[in-house]
Protein backbone atom coordinates (compact mmCIF):
# COMPACT_ATOMS: atom_id res chain seq x y z
CA UNK A 1 0.00 0.00 0.00
CA UNK A 2 1.33 2.90 -0.84
CA UNK A 3 1.66 6.10 1.66
CA UNK A 4 2.97 9.24 1.91
CA UNK A 5 6.07 10.30 4.14
CA UNK A 6 3.88 12.25 6.77
CA UNK A 7 1.49 8.89 7.30
CA UNK A 8 4.21 6.35 8.08
CA UNK A 9 4.37 6.84 11.61
CA UNK A 10 4.28 3.69 14.06
CA UNK A 11 0.34 3.62 14.32
CA UNK A 12 -0.64 3.84 10.63
CA UNK A 13 2.34 1.48 9.24
CA UNK A 14 0.88 -1.08 11.94
CA UNK A 15 -2.62 -1.20 10.61
CA UNK A 16 -1.79 -1.40 7.15
CA UNK A 17 0.42 -4.28 8.19
CA UNK A 18 -2.49 -5.60 10.04
CA UNK A 19 -4.80 -5.08 6.67
CA UNK A 20 -2.13 -7.68 5.31
CA UNK A 21 -0.45 -4.76 3.06
CA UNK A 22 3.17 -4.07 2.53
CA UNK A 23 3.57 -0.14 3.27
CA UNK A 24 5.94 1.64 1.34
CA UNK A 25 6.65 4.74 2.40
CA UNK A 26 9.88 6.61 2.91
CA UNK A 27 10.99 7.28 6.88
CA UNK A 28 11.20 10.88 7.78
CA UNK A 29 14.11 11.75 8.10
CA UNK A 30 14.01 12.66 11.39
CA UNK A 31 13.73 9.23 12.35
CA UNK A 32 16.35 7.52 14.52
CA UNK A 33 16.02 4.04 12.79
CA UNK A 34 16.08 4.28 8.95
CA UNK A 35 13.35 1.70 7.71
CA UNK A 36 14.09 -0.11 4.43
CA UNK A 37 11.25 0.56 1.75
CA UNK A 38 10.86 0.22 -2.15
CA UNK A 39 12.45 3.64 -3.81
CA UNK A 40 10.86 2.06 -7.21
CA UNK A 41 7.45 1.54 -6.06
CA UNK A 42 6.78 4.84 -4.45
CA UNK A 43 8.16 6.78 -7.30
CA UNK A 44 5.07 5.39 -9.33
CA UNK A 45 2.79 6.98 -6.83
CA UNK A 46 3.40 10.02 -8.35
CA UNK A 47 2.15 8.57 -11.84
CA UNK A 48 -1.34 7.12 -10.06
CA UNK A 49 -1.73 10.71 -8.63
CA UNK A 50 -1.13 12.39 -12.06
CA UNK A 51 -3.93 10.27 -13.29
CA UNK A 52 -6.27 11.53 -10.68
CA UNK A 53 -6.13 14.96 -11.33
CA UNK A 54 -6.34 14.66 -15.39
CA UNK A 55 -9.58 12.35 -14.12
CA UNK A 56 -10.85 15.71 -11.92
CA UNK A 57 -10.61 17.76 -14.83
CA UNK A 58 -13.89 16.22 -16.13
CA UNK A 59 -16.05 17.57 -14.21
CA UNK A 60 -19.08 14.87 -14.84
CA UNK A 61 -16.55 12.03 -13.20
CA UNK A 62 -15.54 14.63 -10.62
CA UNK A 63 -19.36 15.40 -9.90
CA UNK A 64 -20.34 11.75 -10.19
CA UNK A 65 -23.59 13.19 -12.62
CA UNK A 66 -24.18 9.78 -13.40
CA UNK A 67 -27.29 8.22 -11.25
CA UNK A 68 -26.28 4.74 -12.77
CA UNK A 69 -22.93 2.87 -11.79
CA UNK A 70 -23.23 1.55 -15.15
CA UNK A 71 -23.09 4.45 -16.93
CA UNK A 72 -20.80 6.15 -14.48
CA UNK A 73 -18.31 3.05 -14.98
CA UNK A 74 -18.83 3.78 -19.33
CA UNK A 75 -17.53 6.85 -18.85
CA UNK A 76 -15.00 6.66 -16.80
CA UNK A 77 -13.68 4.01 -19.25
CA UNK A 78 -14.48 6.63 -22.30
CA UNK A 79 -12.51 9.11 -20.11
CA UNK A 80 -9.32 6.66 -19.31
CA UNK A 81 -9.30 5.31 -23.36
CA UNK A 82 -9.65 9.24 -24.46
CA UNK A 83 -6.67 10.08 -21.78
CA UNK A 84 -4.79 7.33 -23.46
CA UNK A 85 -4.92 8.40 -26.72
CA UNK A 86 -4.00 12.09 -26.22
CA UNK A 87 -0.73 10.81 -24.50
Amino acid sequence: MLMDRAYEGEETRQLVLDLGFEPVAPPKMNRKELREYDRDLYKRRNEVEKLFRRLKGYRRIFSRFEKLDLMFRAFLNFVLIADMLKR
